[in-house]
């Protein structure tokens, strides 16, 4: 495979590195992945991470597999663990049906298995890169715009999705200023979306996720942007837990809840919010150390705000 190089994954001479997210922001740590075993685990600890950029980095092991001689039964088998890796993102799944389940016997030969994998690494920086134009061209000079979690260049291949458009945005000097919830439990916040925007100079306020009301009723947020999981045919949509309520804070607030997503996040297979599987990670994320052991502890990854609630999807090629 060609050289592909982003915020959070790159290939170059034969080697596959994620950097990890989880030690993000005190250390860079890039990791090798040698086998699609192991991206299955770099994805369900979340060194690596976002909706779009889990799809591509498991399409670049599978195509890693394919270079290294693999069989088509071996690729296939690696490809349903990780299909399967998160059950939300639904870019995941799409990009492995893409490369692997979803092709007869006759198509799963290196040539055609990187040359794709190549194709979805490049498509998600053209996504992100369509998705920050028309996600910017919703951003007024001097907004204050709350987002959540991470939608950024550590999400995709590309400048990212919600925080992609805040970028170019900056870019385009409309002297925006961010407020960034931390995002508990596992703070994407305050650790990657903080790094992201001290990184490109963006100004910003970090805040715990239950001032974000308080905040809103202050009248120092006029904008709320958020990214996707996956966005069902009705246009209800998963993104990470906590998003839902930010979405009612801003109906009652009256300010404008807008979703960022490229289209490889749209399902239309699924009819509604109610038949998104919402993946539920272990009660010590929640307890981390501060609670009694016994205690026990719900930690849904996603939540899913309804479409009543979003004033706008906002895709690369279009506006719902």
């Amino acid at each position: 495979m060609k050289t592909m190089i982003s915020m959070g994954l790159k290939y170059e001479n034969g080697k596959l590195l994620v950097l990890d997210q989880t030690v993000l922001p005190h250390e860079e740590k890039w990791i090798e992945c040698k086998t699609a075993d192991e991206m299955v685990m770099l994805i369900q600890r979340l060194a690596i991470r976002g909706a779009p950029l889990i799809g591509v980095a498991a399409a670049l092991s599978l195509a890693k597999m394919a270079e290294e001689g693999a069989d088509p039964a071996a690729i296939i088998a690696a490809a349903v663990k990780l299909r399967d890796a998160r059950p939300t993102a639904v870019n995941l799944m799409a990009a492995v049906d893409r490369l692997v389940l979803k092709q007869p016997a006759e198509n799963l030969h290196r040539g055609r298995i990187t040359y794709v994998a190549e194709e979805i690494f490049h498509e998600d920086v053209l996504l992100s890169d369509a998705i920050a134009e028309r996600g910017a061209a919703f951003i007024n000079h001097g907004d204050s715009i709350l987002t959540h979690c991470n939608s950024g260049g550590l999400a995709t291949a590309g400048i990212g999705t919600a925080l992609g458009a805040i970028k170019k945005a900056h870019e385009q000097e409309k002297h925006v200023h961010v407020y960034v919830d931390e995002t508990r439990p596992l703070l994407q916040g305050a650790r990657l979306t903080a790094w992201e925007l001290n990184k490109f100079g963006i100004p910003f306020t970090l805040i715990c996720d239950n001032m974000a009301g308080f905040l809103m009723a202050q009248g120092k947020v006029n904008k709320v942007f958020v990214g996707a999981d996956r966005i069902t045919k009705n246009g209800d949509v998963a993104n990470k837990v906590g998003t839902y309520s930010l979405a009612v804070l801003a109906k009652y607030h009256r300010i404008p809840f807008y979703v960022v997503a490229p289209r490889t996040t749209f399902d239309p297979q699924c009819l509604s919010g109610q038949e998104i599987p919402i993946e539920q990670r272990k009660p010590d994320e929640v307890r981390a150390g501060k609670s009694p052991d016994a205690c026990q502890a719900w930690n849904p990854a996603f939540d899913v705000t309804p479409r009543e609630l979003i004033t706008a999807i906002i895709l690369d090629d279009m506006v719902m």
